[in-house]
């Protein structure tokens, strides 16, 4: 239950009451009536801007329009308080009592607490990690694909029909170096001595059991074959074995794709000369000659015609090459082909989740998009930025295996998948994030890791005790949803509870913004919160979770445990974070 969506309602309810009445006019438009969470605790518990969006169209100063709505939400037997504050804002402050009802429903709902249905089913296409299949994964990479397999998960807690998406570019040069680098590694395993790698060729010893490989499949068949010979089979050979490195360090990442898409099946099938067609069609794709970049010229530019995307039609900041020099075509041509294929296959919403060196290319994407779909299908693109990697503070930048970089799967070894799935979660995604191989593992309130599987812990330890000391008690969820939660009165336990409640409203929320990121701080709240009961149980032995002498007492602080359980399970579902049951 998202509770300030029940009070939306009841709020527009009052609105139309009032309009029945002729007190207001009929046919209000309440598409702007938002109830939410106020700024300030200590204003109440649900704030509306009712008054504030409706006092025009109802010709009435928004304080005076704010008393009336206040007069009807009065009667609302869960609300303890209705305050009009400022210029015209209501704010409510609701009994102790309804809280207590949430934390019921939490236990009955168990794991499905904040699931929703406001995708409504709606398909969507969630496209990440994407990275060139010539290597292992980087840190950066592990970013993009804990975001994307995040949002994905959160978008089908909320009801979309999520597609997890991955798309192979293996048809641009890239992939022909990596063929050469093959060649050479092969090569080597044939016996020839090979020296420095030569630059411009990936240097790495993940190569090494490629050119192996082929060595052992084909002998020296290629050893003095010209290039036009061999490097299409190279390539092919290549580009197989590093998906399957890739697939193998997602899998220690706990990532999985719905599907691959290959960009050269695309270009070999004709789908570029197709979606370009189509645009061409309706008059959307021009020869012309752009205008010089401003400030400093590149070396190699010059005035020429090209083949253009009227992406300026669409929002975008100057129209876009669809081919380059040689007559080939551009990987935003080969992109606009990806997306309509996505376009086609049922998907009218797409996000793709990208590094952050692709913040020039977001425009002309929503540009193609909304092209290609005739404004039916919509595009979001989520850039992730850079992770700095660090040992104690101190940088951490090579990799024998990878050459140039530290992989991201020797980080997911040293610290475990579920350090780096939640700590990658931990900054919104357009944000540097510092990752620190030491800190990351630190038990102390500074890692948000640590602390939120610390508060499941506890959790987890008390329950084994109450089983201990009430031997006869059933302390299943379902069973504490019928405690006596009257007993519980403090004013941390209340706070602890709203913030229980506000639950399914941050997982809505969230799932609208895209921004999974929101999950890791409200748990880490939530484990803020949940601590500073336990330390104010030490202090204070009237507030100890766990009373032999009063069970129904004990019982209701274990319903209210177990909440937190659920909730930070929940949480850590959504993330790929397994909870733990105690601390090691």
């Amino acid at each position: 239950m998202n509770l300030f969506k029940k009070f939306r309602a009841d709020i527009i309810a009052v609105v139309d009451d009032l309009a029945k009445a002729g007190t207001l006019p009929a046919g209000l438009d309440t598409s702007r009536v938002v109830a939410e969470p106020p700024r300030e605790v200590s204003h109440g518990d649900v704030s509306t801007n009712a008054a504030m969006v409706l006092s025009k169209p109802a010709g009435m100063k928004p304080r005076d329009l704010a008393l009336l709505i206040a007069d009807g939400l009065r009667s609302d037997p869960c609300v303890t308080a209705v305050e009009v504050a400022g210029p015209g804002f209501i704010n409510l402050r609701l009994t102790d009592s309804f809280w207590r009802e949430r934390l019921s429903d939490l236990l009955l709902a168990g794991p499905a607490w904040g699931d929703s249905d406001v995708g409504g089913g709606a398909a969507v296409n969630v496209e990440y990690v994407s990275a060139n299949p010539t290597g292992p994964m980087h840190v950066g990479h592990g970013r993009g694909a804990v975001v994307g397999d995040a949002l994905a998960a959160l978008l089908a807690k909320v009801g979309y029909r999520v597609c997890r998406e991955y798309y192979v570019n293996d048809a641009g040069a890239q992939v022909d170096v990596l063929a050469r680098s093959a060649h050479l590694r092969y090569r080597e395993a044939l016996g020839e001595t090979i020296a420095a790698i030569p630059e411009g060729l990936y240097p790495g010893d993940y190569l090494k059991p490629v050119g192996e490989a082929l060595a052992a499949r084909d002998g020296d068949k290629w050893r003095d074959a010209p290039e036009a010979e061999w490097l299409g089979p190279f390539r092919d050979f290549a580009v197989a074995a590093m998906l399957d490195l890739i697939r193998d360090d997602l899998a220690a990442l706990g990532i999985r794709h719905d599907v691959f898409t290959s960009e050269r099946a695309l270009v070999e099938a004709g789908a570029v000369e197709k979606a370009l067609a189509g645009l061409e069609a309706r008059g959307l794709i021009y020869t012309g000659v752009l205008e010089a970049p401003k400030g400093k010229l590149p070396d190699d530019w010059e005035p020429r015609p090209q083949v253009l995307f009227r992406s300026t039609q669409f929002g975008d900041d100057v129209d876009r090459p669809l081919k380059k020099s040689d007559g080939g075509y551009t990987y935003f041509a080969s992109d606009i082909a990806c997306h309509e294929d996505k376009y086609r296959r049922g998907f009218n919403h797409m996000i793709d989740v990208m590094g952050a060196d692709h913040g020039g290319y977001v425009k002309r994407m929503r540009a193609a998009v909304t092209a290609i779909s005739d404004g039916q299908a919509e595009l979001d693109v989520r850039l992730c930025q850079m992770v700095n990697l660090m040992k104690g503070g101190e940088p951490v930048r090579m990799s024998k295996r990878a050459g140039t970089f530290v992989t991201l799967r020797e980080v997911v070894d040293e610290v475990g998948k579920d350090v780096v799935r939640f700590i990658m979660l931990t900054r919104k995604n357009d944000a540097h994030l510092d990752f620190d191989l030491v800190k990351v593992t630190e038990q102390s309130r500074d890692n948000p890791v640590f602390y939120v599987q610390y508060a499941h812990a506890r959790v987890r330890s008390v329950l084994r005790h109450a089983a201990t000391m009430f031997p006869d008690a059933d302390l299943s969820p379902q069973s504490l949803a019928k405690a006596d939660l009257g007993r519980l009165t403090d004013e941390a336990e209340i706070a602890l509870i709203r913030m229980l409640a506000g639950w399914p409203r941050l997982v809505e929320s969230a799932a609208e913004a895209h921004e999974p990121h929101r999950i890791a701080f409200y748990l880490y709240d939530l484990a803020a919160e949940f601590h500073g009961l336990w330390n104010k149980g030490k202090d204070d032995t009237r507030l100890r979770f766990l009373a032999a002498e009063d069970g129904p007492l004990s019982l209701a602080r274990l319903a209210m445990l177990t909440g937190v359980a659920v909730v930070v399970a929940s949480g850590l579902r959504v993330f790929g974070v397994e909870p733990v049951e105690e601390m090691r």
